[in-house]
């Protein structure tokens, strides 16, 4: 059953929870695990996974366009449904990350259990499409789009991100035809092999319960448009576009994840609200343990 196949994955982050909370290893020892993973180990895992996609398969371009066309249209409707019900930027900027962010770390774990090798391969297509696109969006919405009247700062900010960097080096490499020399793809594969399981534990070391204990009912309105509307509207543009079963399923998988953990981070830096954000984090991450088999097994059949 998909469950059997999944719920490891949950396990790593039920058991990162647990050790934040027992103090153990070191209370600053979760900070560092992130920072390595985020910048060293998950961007080799991309590199590694860039390098031998097909990115000039037309299927793969349609996946692309596909991920770009789902981001897109959920913002457009979140910006329209804010039109009839406004709030402040530093509200509306979480409650978008929240639907289109993605937690990179359990969506590449939960793909390469469901689809192995060659759906990693196209998970590394989809986030070099998504990464830059979301973190541009969520700029946006929490400057009132300010951002964009800065474009030399924005990007700056973009380009001092490692996995945005990760996916231009890996993307380029692929699409030139040149592959990682001397065994430094032996290299890349080995830090990524460690990248996934720790940032599982660091995903669940992240959780904040205590930012459950209030904005119940928008935290479950965003977990609903996250999880269940996001990949329903993936499996839509999926059928729409005519996308491979291979490519289908890994987009659906990372329109049916939790948002990111580093959403918080930003939104602290620019001035949102930042314990709706984390409530938001740690509702998704608690209810995709069932939400994710239930989509996938029901898009399945």
């Amino acid at each position: 059953m998909l469950i059997f196949t999944i719920w490891p994955l949950f396990a790593l982050i039920c058991t990162g929870f647990v050790l934040m909370r027992a103090g153990f290893p070191d209370p600053g020892f979760w900070p560092a695990a992130e920072r390595i993973n985020y910048f060293v180990l998950f961007p080799a895992l991309l590199v590694a996974s860039l390098v031998d996609a097909p990115v000039r398969d037309p299927a793969i371009l349609r996946l692309g366009g596909a991920t770009v066309a789902v981001v897109c249209l959920a913002a457009l409707i979140l910006v329209g449904l804010r039109r009839l019900r406004p709030v402040p930027a530093a509200r509306f900027g979480p409650a978008l990350q929240g639907v289109v962010r993605f937690n990179t770390y359990l969506g590449l774990a939960v793909t390469a259990a469901v689809a192995g090798p060659g759906g990693v391969e196209r998970a590394a297509v989809v986030l070099a499409v998504a990464v830059p696109l979301v973190n541009v969006l969520s700029i946006m919405a929490l400057t009132e789009g300010s951002a964009l009247g800065q474009p030399l700062r924005l990007l700056r900010t973009m380009l001092r991100n490692p996995l945005i960097l990760a996916c231009l080096a890996g993307g380029g490499l692929a699409l030139s035809g040149q592959s990682l020399p001397f065994g430094t793809d032996r290299v890349f594969a080995l830090l990524g092999q460690g990248s996934l399981p720790l940032g599982l534990l660091c995903v669940g070391a992240a959780l904040r319960p205590a930012a459950l204990r209030q904005d119940g009912v928008a935290l479950a309105l965003v977990g609903a448009a996250r999880l269940l509307a996001m990949p329903m509207l993936a499996a839509g543009m999926a059928l729409g576009l005519g996308l491979g079963t291979q490519e289908a399923l890994v987009l659906v998988i990372f329109c049916a994840i939790p948002t990111a953990p580093t959403a918080y981070v930003l939104t602290r830096q620019l001035g949102g609200d930042g314990t709706f954000m984390a409530g938001l984090v740690t509702a998704q991450t608690l209810a995709a343990v069932v939400t994710i088999p239930l989509v996938l097994a029901l898009l399945a059949g």
